[in-house]
């Protein structure tokens, strides 16, 4: 029975031994799998400036993250569009690169006004994953795979007690300060619309409010104190009816108040006719849109203007060309905008702006925005002389034959192509830092 004990503890010892000495080489062979499995997973390049791109990568983990769009297997392209209730509409466009050239798709994924921010990047996270699956099925990944299918309820029918009409109210503010200076800023506002695929109507009524107060000590006795007021009201009407896939009528109505401007109260109504030589249901991704209106506008001002006008009938039209290309290479936007008064045709205002931005090649990009108008119709000015604070306060609008605007900058990027990893620990800047500022 001894002997028997011994043999059996023997075997026990020499089992266990030789389960530590293979028990790595398991670990190793299964690792090594994992890795060839990743190794093997499709590349994806996602276009999208204002994803959730941490949260997307924890969530879809059987694809590779490139950070260089030559570089992916497919490149996911998401452009918006706000929808007739005041969701936003997402196209996702896949576009297959490389061995899965010409595997092109597009899917759409719409946010209602009420979701979340979380319960919009669960339904982009599962749209994705859809699109994704057919590239996924093409590499050994498709052997992990499960479908599942949540057969949905018999959908009851819905009525639409407010027959497509959607209303918004808004209210913000803005407080800063130092121990000699405060500013206050406050609007609000209030949203009436309905979109339909035939007809589009929208109402707005917007209120601003600023002032600034400044303190400044001369000496002891003398305390210099100053006020700083605007105040504006806005009024906007639009009605606009299709026609076609390319084109459209309407009419807009306006009316506002501005002290900036000197503007007591304008009114204005204005027909229009649009063009668009894409077809409108490709906007997300190109616009080619050729706008004319024509109208009058009541004016009646706070001061007296440079041209002896208290007030006055105006008649006006104005056109306006924009471009607006959302593509794999970047994206493009142009406008120009031009408009004129009919009883003085040198009184007319010419506008070009836009913004580019454009991947160079690997790791370079390009980013250019900007504008400039050729201002030769400020009707509006006051004749009295405005004193120094009004001016350097810019409490009232100045006289000047131009204005623009203007932002370029370079990005390069270089390193591994992988970006599949999400480490949150001390924010996206990894650490502390310094800001030096300097001015002259």
């Amino acid at each position: 029975m001894a002997l028997y004990h011994r043999l059996l503890v023997r075997a026990a010892s020499t089992l266990a031994a030789a389960l530590v000495c293979i028990s790595p080489t398991l670990s190793q062979t299964a690792q090594d799998t994992v890795d060839a499995l990743q190794k093997s997973a499709v590349k994806i390049f996602i276009d999208c400036g204002y994803c959730d791109e941490d949260y997307i990568r924890t969530e879809i983990t059987f694809v590779n993250y490139v950070r260089d769009r030559t570089q992916a297997h497919v490149h996911i392209m998401i452009t918006e569009q706000y929808t007739g209730s005041g969701g936003i509409e997402y196209t996702l466009t896949f576009i297959g690169q490389h061995d899965f050239a010409g595997m092109n798709d597009t899917l759409r994924y719409v946010a209602n006004k009420t979701d979340t921010q979380d319960m919009t990047r669960k339904g982009l996270v599962r749209v994705m994953k859809t699109g994704l699956l057919r590239y996924a099925m093409r590499t050994p990944f498709a052997d992990y795979f499960n479908v599942t299918y949540n057969r949905p309820t018999a959908p009851a029918k819905v009525t639409d007690k407010w027959d497509y009409w959607v209303f918004s109210m808004n209210m913000n503010s803005w407080l800063n300060g130092e121990s000699q200076y405060k500013s206050t800023y406050l609007n609000g506002g209030i949203t009436a619309s309905r979109v339909t695929e035939d007809l589009k109507l929208r109402f707005s009524l917007n209120g601003n409010y600023s002032e600034d107060r400044y303190e400044f000590s001369v000496d002891e006795n003398t305390v210099i104190r100053s006020k700083s007021v605007r105040r504006s009201q806005y009024f906007n009407a639009s009605a606009a009816w299709s026609l076609s896939d390319h084109w459209s009528v309407g009419i807009f109505g306006s009316a506002h108040s501005s002290t900036y401007s000197n503007i007591d109260y304008s009114a204005s109504a204005q027909p229009a006719i649009e063009y668009n030589i894409f077809p409108y249901s490709e906007s997300t991704r190109r616009q080619l849109r050729i706008s004319y209106k024509v109208g009058i506008s009541a004016n009646k001002y706070v001061d007296t203007t440079i041209y002896f006008k208290k007030s006055e009938l105006l008649q006006i039209h104005n056109l306006s060309v924009t471009l607006t290309l959302k593509q794999p290479w970047g994206s493009w936007s142009t406008s120009v905008y031009g408009s004129q008064y009919f009883h003085d045709l040198s009184k007319n205002n010419l506008s070009v702006s836009g913004s580019l931005s454009l991947r160079i090649f690997e790791g370079l990009s390009f980013n250019l925005y900007g504008g400039y108008s050729a201002v030769h119709d400020q009707l509006s000015l006051t004749k009295r002389a405005l004193t120094v604070e009004e001016v350097y306060q810019r409490q009232r609008q100045l006289e000047t034959s131009y204005s623009y605007w203007g932002s370029i900058g370079l990005s390069y990027t270089f390193g591994s192509i992988f970006s599949n990893i999400v480490n949150p620990r001390f924010g996206t800047s990894g650490s502390g830092g310094t800001t030096v500022i300097y001015s002259d």
